[in-house]
């Protein structure tokens, strides 16, 4: 692998950390409790798992430049891989499958501003 190519793939990890940073204080000043950051099961990985007062928070961060590039990243394969991991993670939880979630995706611009998608992704 190019070094060029070494550096933005390093360079792409610390804008995807940064923008899951940005997400989290998010939902934490709307009241929620970040309960996993890249959590990684068999099924892949979940960018933010978070505790709000009635549910659980599966959430999936793009960035990008817009946030309309950010949205056209998340691809239906991904979606099933996030669901696939929720459902491991809800392994774990009083209520096993259960419990109340919902799957957002948080879109993070290139100036950082957050946009939130409640329920947004799941399957047509």
């Amino acid at each position: 692998m190019s070094r060029t190519r070494q550096h933005r793939g390093a360079r792409a990890h610390l804008a995807g950390e940064a923008a899951e940073e940005i997400v989290a204080r998010h939902y934490e000043n709307r009241g929620y409790t970040v309960a996993e950051r890249r959590w990684r099961g068999p099924g892949g990985e979940i960018d933010l798992i978070l505790r709000g007062p009635e549910e659980l928070v599966f959430v999936e961060v793009k960035h990008s430049a817009t946030s309309a590039n950010a949205a056209l990243r998340i691809t239906p394969r991904q979606a099933e891989r996030i669901y696939a991991s929720a459902g491991q993670y809800l392994e774990n939880e009083p209520k096993g499958q259960l419990t109340p979630v919902r799957f957002d995706a948080a879109l993070v611009d290139g100036t950082g501003a957050v946009e939130i998608i409640e329920n947004a992704i799941g399957f047509d």
